[in-house]
Parts: structure tokens; sequence; C-alpha cells
């Protein structure tokens, strides 16, 4: 396999992967665009390289920048914007664990505190309801925990402790 055939299946690939993790496929792919370039990348290079309009380009460039995984860089005697990718795998994996969460656990947590909340709190149903919800909210609460120590810690101590549930 080449390696421009190999960059244009990890590009398509990177994006199908995406939208099975609840991901926007094009943004997959810019962003994986970005990664497997050597270079900073214009709006331009990748409207042009992911045959994909200006719109969905710099709406995807924002977002990424939004995530955090993606930034501007000034390009000497240019007048464009150029997009370059945070390559560091282990800030990749922190920054798009702490969206992840964000954007996933912490709107249900506050969702099963709020179902918690109910007047008639001494009904028989009513008790099974609120002792199922902090069920929920217990194991919500624990990935959570966990998200945020993956988010904290650096990767040596994360893999050690991996490791070490998986012995």
């Amino acid at each position: 396999m080449q390696l421009s055939e190999a960059k244009e299946k990890y590009i398509q690939t990177w994006g199908t992967f995406a939208t099975n993790w609840g991901i926007n496929r094009t943004m997959a792919q810019v962003h994986a665009l970005l990664l497997a370039s050597g270079k900073a990348l214009s709006t331009d290079e990748v409207m042009e390289q992911l045959e994909i309009s200006r719109g969905n380009a710099n709406m995807n460039l924002r977002a990424l920048m939004d995530w955090g995984i993606v930034r501007k860089e000034f390009v000497k005697g240019e007048r464009k914007e150029y997009f370059i990718a945070e390559k560091d795998v282990w800030y990749l994996f922190k920054q798009i664990t702490k969206e992840r969460r964000k954007r996933e656990i912490e709107p249900v947590i506050n969702f099963l505190e709020e179902l918690k909340n109910i007047e008639d709190k001494d009904t028989e149903g009513a008790k099974e309801f609120i002792k199922l919800m902090e069920d929920f909210s217990s194991v919500t609460g624990k990935i959570n925990n966990i998200m945020d120590l993956a988010i904290k810690s650096d990767d040596h101590w994360l893999v050690g402790k991996i490791t070490n549930l998986l012995k």
C-alpha cells in the first residue's frame, strides 16, 4: 500500500469509526486529515482533499478548535488561515475525554439528580423509582470519576492502573 492510499484509508475509516462513537463523520475526517498532514492546511486545502463545502469545512474546523485539538497556525506571507492538529496522542485522549464527559456524562448526572426530586417520595413506587435513579447516579458518578482521573493523570500512571486491572 502506498502512503497516499494508507492516509486516504485512515481518513475514511476514522470518519466511519467516529459515527459509531457519536461523533460527526466529517469532523473526524477533518481531524484525521490534519493529523496525517505533515504541515498546517488551509480551509481550501481541507475542502479540496475531503471534497466538502466551505461551510462544512469551517464548521468542523471551528468545532475541532472548540474541542482544543486543532489550532490556527500563522504562515508567514499568507493571508489565509491555516490549521494544525495537536499530535500528542495522550493530550488528544485527555481533551476528547474531557469534551465527551462535558457533553455526555455531566448532562446525565444532572438529569438523574433532577429525577430524584419528586414530591410523592413516600409511595412504594416512588421509593423504587428513586432507588433506580440512585443506582444509575452511582454508576454514572463512577464513570465520571474515572474520566476525571484520566483527564488529570499522566500517561504512565493511567497505563499502570489499567495494566494492574487486567492482571
